[in-house]
């Protein structure tokens, strides 16, 4: 995180590549999510009031959330192809028994060998035509396998928010598109981020999609990431879709949270780029500043202290509120 928080939006855009900083999971040699080369978008303009401002604000249990984080950093290191893994898969899965879940699964070849990989979709009706899906990985990093590292904030916090909005989903008619929670696997690289040492999970649903005509029905892919950290500002993506970041915005406004968004923009390597790449409109929520100079992430120091129960439910509020203003949008 920034060690002064911001109030409110930055005007100034600074272009990564030209400020020498990497992004996503920040050092591309040792944790991953490397800076990408792309236009930058404006700062988020708000966007007319839409027919959702008057509807009543959608919240989340946030001491749950943050019980699913102790739950899920019990296991310890949960990289794939380990047995703390498939036991989180079981934890997931068993979270969701009763509702209409699929998983995505295959085995991924990567420089360390063929490694089972698992996508977990649950999937929430609406009432109209079309797919909000809501994303985040739960795998943790590899070659931190044996240092100790337990992915509280990155792993562990995406993990729990998804299992906290499955309650929500769950519990009440979805009038409007139909929601899909996707937990993403392979997110992290198993030796050194590269463009196919990464997103295993993610590229492969993407692909799938595409083949049986899933894509085309995405109004709005939501990615979550890293979005613990006691200290939160969320950055603004560059590589992200303008408007749905636009979205973004209007939510945390309305919710009085525009404070903990866009202080700063970078370009991020997440699991939102395979669906951005294949044109759907996408928008990665992520704090990468996790500790003063991002001294926490991929670290054995990324650990339950330095999380908070307030920060999972500001992103959880403003994605219930994304999720509203897009099921509000004409098209």
């Amino acid at each position: 995180m920034i060690a002064a928080r911001k109030a409110g939006r930055i005007g100034v855009i600074m272009l990564i590549a030209s400020m020498g900083v990497a992004c996503g999971h920040e050092n591309t040699e040792e944790a991953g999510k490397s800076a990408v080369s792309t236009t930058v978008v404006p700062a988020p303009a708000d966007l007319a009031p839409a027919t959702a401002a008057t509807t009543p604000v959608a919240t989340i249990d946030s001491a749950r959330a943050m019980q699913y984080v102790r739950d899920v950093v019990k296991f310890g290191a949960r990289p794939i192809g380990s047995e703390n893994h498939k036991k989180l898969e079981k934890y997931i899965l068993g979270h969701l028994r009763g509702d209409k879940v699929e998983v995505d699964a295959f085995e991924a070849d990567t420089p360390e060998g063929k490694f089972p990989v698992k996508n977990i979709i649950t999937k929430y009706p609406g009432t109209r035509e079309g797919i909000i899906v809501i994303a985040g990985h739960y795998d943790t990093n590899y070659p931190l396998r044996d240092t100790g590292y337990v992915g509280a904030n990155d792993g562990g916090s995406s993990t729990a928010l998804l299992l906290e909005l499955a309650n929500h989903f769950r519990s009440k008619k979805n009038d409007g598109y139909s929601v899909w929670l996707v937990w993403t696997d392979g997110e992290e690289a198993v030796k050194q981020w590269t463009s196919t040492d990464s997103l295993y999970g993610s590229r492969h649903l993407a692909e799938k999609w595409q083949k049986d005509g899933t894509l085309k029905k995405i109004k709005a892919f939501l990615l979550v990431d890293m979005i613990g950290d006691a200290d939160l500002n969320v950055d603004q993506d560059t590589g992200s879709t303008s408007w749905l970041q636009n979205v973004v915005f209007q939510a945390a406004t309305r919710l009085g949270y525009q404070s903990h968004f866009y202080g700063r923009a970078i370009g991020v390597e997440d699991d939102h780029l395979p669906f951005v790449r294949m044109g759907v409109p996408s928008v990665d929520l992520i704090d990468l500043n996790y500790g003063y100079g991002n001294v926490f992430h991929h670290t054995p120091q990324d650990t339950l202290d330095k999380l908070s129960p307030k920060s999972l439910q500001i992103v959880g509020d403003v994605v219930l509120e994304t999720v509203s203003l897009v099921n509000s949008l004409k098209n």
